[in-house]
């Protein structure tokens, strides 16, 4: 609350120092928006007529990041502030910037902004709102309305279609008629944005509030079949309603988001994707049935997340977790070893999470994730943590006993390792002992695999 508080005071008081000179400033967009809504705004853009060469004169640590805009960073304290000048755009050629722009008052400043929640202006000095476009009536009427003419707002930067899906969705206001229609129309130039952007907005949206409604929105824009066509191919892909009674793997992934309450990325991802290989592996026989839907839909999402540019940590966790997001069901007949290696696993919160959601969102029998959370509790009881403990013994210590370096050595690790897990053996002398006794046994396998001549000499027995 205090860095909040701090912010702010921060922000007006560049202000005050723009007023103080002489000059024109107000604190401008999504933090005017958050103030009418009741909300404390995190972060805080100032407008002016003052130009980047005068906030460098005003102030001591400025950043002069898009000076062809007009924009300035300055930084007081630990916050970074976005200064712009007040300006006009001019034509926009590849639907994200303009070719040019110029100085302008703060009325045609409004009107080159996306929506009119996010067109207010506060004057922190008299403590007043500007509205110039009807954003304080949008914003009680929960709507999404663009800034005059949506298909030349949305021509002028197609990602606004995806931004005003994600405002919709994240504040639960409907998209006015004219902007729905606007996006409809131009879905298929969405395209021409980076992908990196596309990958941040949709991020955003299923990492945010009502991700739900970001899916619906999504899919009733027209964007969903472009930014995302193989979610939308799960639409009208059935499933046995014995098993799921909700319907189709759209509607059960809707679902899943519904009752998605947030988390990591991976995770929001991960109940997105975790179905994403059903309609690949569609086979119908006694029933429908989806055969190795969980390898498959991990494969997709890879290639996914890839094309939108996400992190490859991200990727490679929404990949485990599509992956092995079936194995659940086994964890009640597991051995302990195996037990406490699944419940081990990096991901396995989010895993336990999404296998929750995913019984909620289709027949809704906890019983075997009420099981797996008693075994959860009593390991939890026995070693205070689910982490895997430190191997007792190494590769090293296999070398020591006189066992040349090869494939064995991971089997038998394991087997060590497995004992460990299973309470059998604590210390690294019980482990030594048991590792002489297997590696005994495992020597004497070894002629009986290959034909060895009678004279050959006997593995030494360690």
């Amino acid at each position: 609350m205090t860095d909040i508080i701090s912010s702010k005071k921060n922000a007006v008081e560049i202000v005050k120092t723009l007023r103080q000179v002489g000059f024109k400033a107000f604190i401008v967009g999504g933090a005017v928006r958050d103030m009418v809504m009741g909300k404390e705004p995190k972060d805080y853009d100032i407008a002016t007529n003052a130009a980047p060469e005068e906030i460098e004169r005003l102030f001591e640590h400025v950043y002069p990041v898009g000076a062809h805009f007009g924009v300035s960073v300055v930084r007081l304290g630990e916050n970074l502030y976005e200064v712009a000048q007040f300006r006009k755009d001019g034509v926009y050629r590849d639907g994200r910037r303009p070719v040019s722009v110029e100085p302008a008052e703060e009325c045609e400043d409004v009107k080159r902004r996306d929506f009119t929640i996010n067109a207010l202006i506060w004057d922190p000095v008299d403590d007043r709102i500007i509205d110039h476009v009807g954003g304080i009536e949008d914003i009680h009427n929960r709507i999404i309305r663009s800034v005059g003419d949506p298909v030349k707002r949305f021509g002028e930067d197609h990602l606004r279609m995806l931004r005003a899906v994600r405002f919709a969705a994240r504040f639960g206001f409907s998209v006015e008629p004219g902007v729905m229609d606007a996006i409809r129309r131009n879905a298929s130039l969405i395209f021409t944005v980076s992908c990196e952007r596309i990958g941040d907005e949709i991020c955003k949206m299923f990492t945010g509030p009502n991700p739900e409604r970001a899916l619906s929105l999504l899919d009733e824009s027209g964007l969903l079949g472009e930014v995302l066509p193989e979610v939308s191919a799960l639409k009208g892909v059935m499933q046995p309603p014995e098993y799921h009674p909700e319907g189709d793997v759209f509607e059960h992934t809707l679902l899943m988001l519904k009752m998605f309450g947030g988390g990591t990325t991976a995770r929001a991802f991960g109940i997105l994707f975790h179905d994403i290989g059903k309609p690949a592996t569609f086979e119908m026989t006694d029933r429908a049935r989806f055969n190795r839907h969980d390898e498959v839909g991990a494969e997709i999402a890879v290639r996914i997340l890839k094309r939108l540019r996400f992190e490859n940590a991200v990727i490679s966790r929404v990949h485990d977790l599509v992956r092995k997001h079936m194995q659940f069901m086994n964890a009640p007949a597991m051995k302990r070893s195996t037990f406490r290696r699944f419940i081990g696993q990096p991901e396995f919160e989010d895993m336990l999470e999404l296998y929750r959601l995913d019984i909620l969102a289709s027949h809704g029998k906890l019983d075997t994730y009420s099981l797996i959370l008693e075994k959860i509790a009593s390991e939890r009881a026995n070693n205070k943590t689910l982490d895997l403990p430190e191997r007792l013994v190494s590769g090293d210590d296999l070398v020591a006993l006189g066992l040349e370096s090869g494939p064995l050595f991971k089997t038998i690790l394991e087997e060590v390792m497995d004992a460990q897990l299973e309470g059998r053996i604590n210390t690294r002398n019980e482990a030594l002992e048991f590792l002489k006794g297997h590696f005994s046994r495992q020597v004497r396998k070894i002629p009986e695999q290959k034909s060895t001549a009678p004279d050959q000499p006997a593995p030494r027995d360690v």
